[in-house]
């Protein structure tokens, strides 16, 4: 099978919430951590905020409802982050 199928196929299952960062578990046992300040929306975000997120696309991604934010699981695999690019 190809490398690429297989990180498309990889799904969320949970969200776990702490101080610096989130971690997210994924379908294979995984869980991989990300610092809030990789996205600027979640950084600084207050508990509440953090707190009311949901799965897209079956895990495929990850959706912030208070802070308008969507992750997508593949992009945190492939390491991309909002804080490194422009902000417009």
């Amino acid at each position: 099978m190809n490398t690429l199928v297989e990180l498309q196929e990889i799904q969320a299952t949970d969200v776990r919430l702490e101080k610096e960062r989130f971690y997210v578990l994924l379908e294979d046992g995984r869980e991989i951590g990300i610092p809030y300040e990789w996205f600027p929306r979640l950084n600084g975000a207050d508990q509440a905020a953090l707190a009311n997120w949901r799965f897209i696309g079956s895990g495929s991604g990850i959706h912030w409802e208070d802070l308008d934010e969507d992750i997508s699981v593949m992009g945190l695999l492939k390491g991309r982050h909002r804080s490194d690019q422009k902000q417009g």
